[in-house]
């Protein structure tokens, strides 16, 4: 969500200053937007990118009759739309097939494309504002929530983000994607039915006292490597998943099995806590030598009434720098 009202721009051609300051009051906010549209981070990042090279080829011809915040939502959403017109939409492995077994074979890895990607809060969310407002936005980076997000058409997710999530009114939408409030809330109707049909249940709030106990125990447990005391605090039905395989497993019998058996390459880990997708999560990192750990995983915590009900691995060491994390820790 944010909080900025669309301000009116310049009355006449914008300068390289009038440019300059709107690209830094909402380059997070566009991140934010572009994320929600195309379901990474680093495609994010490039979505935004490309926008300021448009905006900076065009900047000549803006002629003031919108913000200029709202033109660049406009160019922005030019540039998502491009950038998604592949029939193959990123999804999480739990919409990639059935539940799989502790005994499966991993295979081979499966490209980046596939999968939502996770994204620090700070990227995509002014985390000063006011908190109200954080914890609404943190609800729609949710993973879920930017996994049913990739079920709608292009149109359908920009009117949905745009009005949803990010408060615009529909006349504004309605100018923004050059159509009519009738057709802007049209494709809101139906967008909100089909993300009613595809969106999981609703999370605990990650600032919730309750929580952070929780996950405590979790970091002991974890690091320990005590795996009763893991699924004491799983729900019956956890989900237990890591991409880059599309292997996922459910129920607190499987997650102790896996990381009994193929997963006990976590054995003897350590984790740093991070904020991802509007949720906890942590660094997770292996053990590969006496008082030395690699980077390994980015964990996404999933807690609803009180138990853990996601934990999602991205197996991606590449994005412990985007996390301001080490990618080794020495003792």
């Amino acid at each position: 969500m944010s909080s900025h009202v669309v301000t009116d721009g310049p009355t006449g051609p914008v300068t390289e200053e009038d440019l300059n300051r709107a690209f830094a009051t909402h380059r997070r906010e566009l991140t934010g937007f572009c994320y929600r549209m195309l379901g990474a981070g680093a495609e994010a990042e490039d979505a935004v990118q490309e926008t300021m090279v448009r905006a900076w080829k065009a900047f000549g011809d803006f002629e003031g009759r919108s913000s200029l915040r709202s033109w660049l939502y406009r160019i922005a959403n030019n540039v998502c739309v491009d950038m998604i017109r592949s029939p193959q939409r990123r999804a999480r492995p739990m919409e990639m097939g059935p539940a799989g077994s502790t005994d499966a074979v991993l295979g081979e890895q499966l490209g980046e494309h596939m999968f939502v990607q996770p994204v620090p809060d700070e990227h995509v969310i002014d985390l000063a504002g006011d908190p109200a407002d954080v914890a609404t936005a943190r609800e729609s980076i949710r993973l879920a929530f930017v996994a049913a997000l990739q079920h709608l058409p292009a149109r359908q997710r920009s009117v949905l983000i745009l009005c949803e999530v990010l408060r615009w009114k529909a006349a504004e939408v309605a100018e923004l994607l050059d159509t009519s409030v009738a057709s802007v809330n049209s494709a809101l109707q139906r967008a909100r039915a089909t993300l009613a049909s595809v969106q999981g249940e609703p999370l605990d709030a990650s600032s919730d006292p309750d929580q952070a106990a929780l996950l405590a125990k979790y970091v002991d447990a974890f690091e320990r490597y005590d795996i009763k005391a893991l699924v004491d605090l799983l729900r019956e039905d956890v989900v237990l998943s890591m991409p880059p395989w599309d292997l996922w497993l459910e129920g607190p019998d499987d997650f102790a099995g896996w990381f009994l058996g193929q997963g006990s390459v976590c054995r003897d880990g350590k984790l740093i806590p991070v904020d991802v997708n509007g949720s906890q999560g942590f660094a997770n990192y292996h053990k590969v030598a006496d008082g030395v750990w690699d980077a390994w995983a980015i964990q996404v915590i999933d807690v609803a009434g009180g138990k853990i009900i996601g934990h999602h691995n991205f197996i991606y060491p590449e994005l412990f720098e985007t996390f301001g994390v080490p990618t080794r820790i020495e003792a």
